[in-house]
This record gives C-alpha cells, structure tokens and sequence, in this order.
C-alpha cells in the first residue's frame, strides 16, 4: 500500500487540519490503542471494506525524535497483539480521511490478501558482519596468501606488509561472505518468506524472515547454533520481534501499466 510519505525535518509540506498520520492496516473490529500516537495525538480507527487504519492528527512538523518514535511504536505494537498488522513506517501520511477511505475500498483485496499472507505471523531480522580471521589459518588454506606471506617475510618492507594485509583482508570478506551465504541457506528453509536487505563490505548479510509465531524460538535456537559454527568468520545479531515491515507490498498497479 502506498501514501503519501513526509520528509521528517522541518515543517511538513501540505499538511492542513485534514491530513492524517497513519500507523497501519488491520482488519476491521480492532480496537483502538491506548497509547497516545505521534505528537501526543490520541489515535482513532477508521473503517472501511472489511478494513481498519489506525490514525491520529498530522503534527505540523514531523520530525523522527525518539518520543515520536517510541509513540509509533507503541501503536503498532497494541495492534499487533490483537491479530495481522500491515505497519506503515515512521512518517507516513493521507491528505485526509476520505482519500485515506478510498484507497481501503480500491485495495480492499489487495490489503486482505497480504493481511492473510501475515497472519500468525512476525518478523525477526538477521545480520552478519566481518570478524577478523585467523590469518595463520587462512595463509594455510590460500596458496597465493602462502606464497605472500613467504615473499614479504624474505623481503619484509612497507609495500609488501600493505599488500600481504590487503590480500588477508580481502580472503576475511571472502569466507565472511561465504559464511553469510550458509547461514542464509540453513535458514531460509525455516521462514514462510525471506527479504534480502543491503549489504556492504563489513555487514555481508542482512535478511528478514517472516516466521509463524510458533516457530519463532527453534528459529532463535537455529540463529545462535549458526553463530557458534561461524563465530570465527562472522558475527551474527538477530533483531525482534518485529513488526512485519519488510513483508508489506506496494500496492498492486493499476491496469496497462
């Protein structure tokens, strides 16, 4: 689904005593959180095609404090406990609550079928990063580390050390990565659905899983199993339960597109 997303500094363009800060889909007959919403705004639901969107009055300025954060947060998480969630991300808004209505009604099968594809369901997100190897162990492996090694250790000098501790760092990323794309393949398995996020020279793995609540602990257990295995290689955190943000699709475009 898609809205209209604000900048977070400054003064937030276009919003009028209408607009609506939106916090997520749900089915409709949730009830409203408690929590106070962004800014201090009480949230309200409002209902439409078998739908519910949480919702509060747009602040002036919205900006990503940790009080506004925390308050979207706290939103999502009182409506997660009572059954699927589609959550927005931070800073999401509709102009106003008809235009808000109307775009329940036009992805009313759209939004149910995700709602279904998430329910009984959260989000845990795992991260590998680069650690330092065992050099000794690594030259050991790598003829061409080997034969590095020797020749900068017969004829020891400053370009020969920068380019021995380039060649090390570049074979660390190399069985980082590899023991990245293991820990993916040992874990996909477990999931209903797998998301790859970015990655670069130091975080070589990042991915989202959504899981069925009952799997979520042998899915910890598998997580902290892959760590101890590729603890020398790779530094694995595992983050949640989430909220299923990475799992909500755009909606769907319309016709001839």
């Amino acid at each position: 689904m898609t809205m209209t997303a604000t900048t977070v500094a400054g003064t937030t363009a276009g919003v009028t005593a209408d607009t609506l800060y939106v916090y997520g889909i749900t089915p409709a007959g949730v009830r409203t959180p408690r929590a106070a919403g962004v800014d201090g705004a009480p949230v309200r639901v409002l209902t439409e095609s078998g739908l519910a969107a949480a919702v509060s009055a747009a602040p002036a300025r919205l900006r990503p404090r940790r009080r506004d954060l925390t308050a979207h947060q706290a939103v999502l998480d009182e409506l997660a406990a009572q059954g699927p969630l589609l959550p927005m991300r931070f800073g999401v808004l509709s102009p106003e609550p008809e235009a808000l209505l109307a775009q329940l009604r036009t992805d009313a099968a759209h939004l149910a079928g995700q709602l279904d594809g998430v329910r009984g369901c959260v989000e845990l997100n795992v991260k590998g990063s680069v650690v330092p190897g065992c050099f000794a162990q690594l030259v050991q492996q790598d003829e061409k580390l080997r034969d590095l090694a020797r020749r900068t250790r017969l004829r020891p000098d400053y370009e020969a050390n920068v380019r021995l501790g380039e060649a090390l760092a570049r074979a660390v990323r190399r069985e980082a990565r590899r023991a990245a794309r293991e820990v993916l393949t040992d874990l996909a398995p477990l999931a209903v659905r797998t998301v790859l996020g970015t990655t670069d020279d130091e975080q070589v793995l990042s991915a989202s899983f959504l899981l069925r609540s009952a799997d979520e602990e042998p899915f910890r257990r598998a997580v902290a199993a892959r760590a101890r295995d590729r603890g020398d290689r790779l530094a694995l955190s595992l983050t949640g339960p989430l909220p299923c943000y990475s799992f909500v699709e755009p909606r769907p475009a319309p016709a001839g597109r």
